[in-house]
């Protein structure tokens, strides 16, 4: 990831709150492709993480450059998750688009963190750029369910061999 050198530190901060509305949109959709309630439980915490940190790059925002427009850019410098992805994906298609857009956040967030002008802000954006990589451990785990149990997402509740049944002591 190569932030733009143009770019000051509030339109890098602009940027980054549009990435997280455009994340949090995304996976407040998936919810509605899969049917297993305890995915659906894992993108609603996404979502919801990805809230909590366009809420922390507004206030980041307002505190450091309060003379800045404070709106985020109608469109984001960095790719949208699953911007290569075929008209009607499969939910494994989305699920590789939305792990390979947390590594660019988490990219992103370790190259402005590198730029940023005070301590308060490299914190901020180092912790943004953890938090994006956990979110990648989370969305590994589930392509792996995906990739080994491909009904995995489409049934509301999945129980491994719940045909089989115990013969002997």
């Amino acid at each position: 990831m190569s932030i733009d050198k143009n770019l000051t530190a509030w339109q890098i901060l602009s940027v980054a709150v549009r990435s997280e509305i455009d994340a949090a949109a995304f996976y407040s959709r998936l919810q509605s492709r899969v049917k297993n309630v305890l995915l659906v439980q894992k993108l609603k915490f996404l979502a919801l993480e990805e809230e909590h940190h366009k809420k922390i790059l507004e206030r980041l925002l307002a505190q450091k450059y309060p003379g800045q427009p404070q709106d985020a850019p109608e469109s984001s410098l960095m790719p949208p998750i699953g911007v290569a992805l075929p008209a009607e994906p499969g939910v494994p298609d989305l699920f590789e688009a939305a792990l390979k857009a947390e590594e660019t956040a988490e990219a992103y967030y370790s190259e402005a963190g590198e730029r940023a002008e005070d301590e308060a802000g490299r914190r901020t954006l180092a912790y943004l750029g953890r938090v994006e990589r956990s979110h990648q451990a989370m969305i590994r785990a589930e392509l792996d369910l995906i990739r080994r149990f491909p009904d995995y997402y489409d049934v509301e509740d999945f129980h491994i061999a719940q045909d089989l049944f115990h013969v002997g002591p």
